[in-house]
């Protein structure tokens, strides 16, 4: 067993195509803990900032922790807030952010094999 202090754990600055700005990372379960089925990371966006319409081969689970955000698939968009839980299924184009007034925090948790394209 592993005991993973969240408030102790690393969070980096991440700017990547996959974003509409700069976010925080903060990495909690991989490989480096031994895992092999599962990835739990928290993304903390800034007002305004999400990631673009993407695709992944694995479904995705986000837990909202806090702030108010928006997750959204071809068909519309959600507004989330704390505790809610979202699962998106394999291969559904979707993406998700914070609002424009709002910073917003969501925990996801998906399979480290997972491939995301956009």
């Amino acid at each position: 067993m592993i005991v993973i202090e969240g408030k102790k754990a690393k969070t980096e600055k991440v700017s990547a195509p996959i974003f509409t700005g700069v976010v925080e990372r903060t990495d909690l379960i991989d490989q480096a803990t031994g895992s092999r089925e599962y990835r739990a990371s928290i993304i903390t966006f800034p007002p305004g900032i999400k990631n673009k319409f993407h695709i992944h081969d694995h479904e995705q689970i986000l837990y909202i922790i806090s702030g108010k955000g928006v997750v959204a698939d071809e068909k519309g968009e959600k507004v989330v807030t704390e505790g809610d839980i979202v699962f998106i299924p394999a291969g559904e184009k979707h993406w998700h952010g914070a609002t424009k007034d709002s910073w917003f925090s969501h925990l996801f948790i998906y399979s480290p094999e997972t491939k995301t394209t956009f």
